[in-house]
């Protein structure tokens, strides 16, 4: 079945530069980590994407709905359809006093914001800098190996769909979502009260349920905040106190028996 726009639908991609065959893009954690795109706390996953919203580049959206789920294709965008050919007047030289002035250290190849506009430092030398405002893939083709890896019909699926894109750094089934009739309501778990930005993220969700959820017309947000169990009181267990039994005293040994002392004869028999 062909999809449509406002389809739901979950997407794997590698994306590359078609003349260098560079990938600058991806889904797919274990090529992330191969090209070095990946970086610490990155979440490498299916991505979402309503068909027609604009969440990809326009040729890709277009060429969405020309794909069946779970059939590998390829989708090539030139630079007109993709960030437009490169403009040579957006390349300008500047002094590079005026980078050290804003504190900032120039290396060849390094993305810059200078005077509110990005650009691409491309050289250095005799005192002056190269910038490129220009995108960084301006000029190129581009070349997308995508796979439909899921269609999502039911309210719930597109609703913990919509809730993860939001927070995607807390597993999706840890949200409670009950539905009401036309309300409803969502149980944040308590990895999200930590969750940096977690109010803008919620003001989303709810923007996002009200414009792609049509059948629903109110949304809540509940936090439950546990008390910390208290401890309970235990009764010290007894110790068992060994008895001990004084050292019997040694016996009293016997003064050894003593031989009467024979009385020295008082005087010796005189000598006739």
């Amino acid at each position: 079945m062909a999809l449509q726009k406002g389809d739901f639908i979950l997407i794997d991609y590698v994306a590359k530069v078609k003349e260098t065959n560079e990938v600058f893009d991806t889904t797919k954690e274990d090529v992330a980590k191969k090209e070095h795109l990946h970086k610490e706390g990155q979440i490498h996953e299916p991505e979402l994407v309503v068909v027609g919203e604009g969440w990809v580049l326009k040729a890709l959206d277009d060429a969405l709905t020309t794909l069946e789920l779970n059939k590998p294709a390829t989708v090539e965008i030139s630079p007109e359809k993709g960030f437009g050919q490169r403009d040579p007047d957006k390349i300008k030289r500047v002094p590079i006093k005026q980078l050290y002035a804003k504190e900032i250290n120039p290396v060849v190849g390094a993305r810059i914001e200078y005077q509110g506009k990005n650009a691409t430092i491309r050289s250095i030398g005799a005192g002056r800098v190269l910038l490129d405002f220009n995108a960084p893939l301006a000029g190129r083709t581009l070349i997308y190996d995508v796979t439909i890896t899921n269609k999502l019909d039911k309210i719930p699926e597109k609703i913990g769909a919509l809730v993860h894109r939001r927070v995607p750094v807390v597993e999706q089934d840890k949200f409670k979502l009950t539905l009401n009739g036309t309300d409803l309501t969502i149980d944040m778990p308590e990895e999200t009260f930590y969750v940096e930005g977690i109010q803008i993220a919620k003001r989303g969700i709810a923007m996002d349920i009200q414009k792609f959820v049509r059948e629903l017309s109110e949304t809540k947000f509940v936090e439950t905040f546990k008390a910390e169990p208290k401890p309970v009181a235990t009764t010290p267990t007894p110790v068992a106190v060994a008895s001990i039994e004084p050292e019997p005293k040694p016996e009293a040994k016997a003064a050894p028996e003593t031989k009467p002392v024979k009385a020295q004869k008082a005087a010796k028999t005189a000598k006739a």
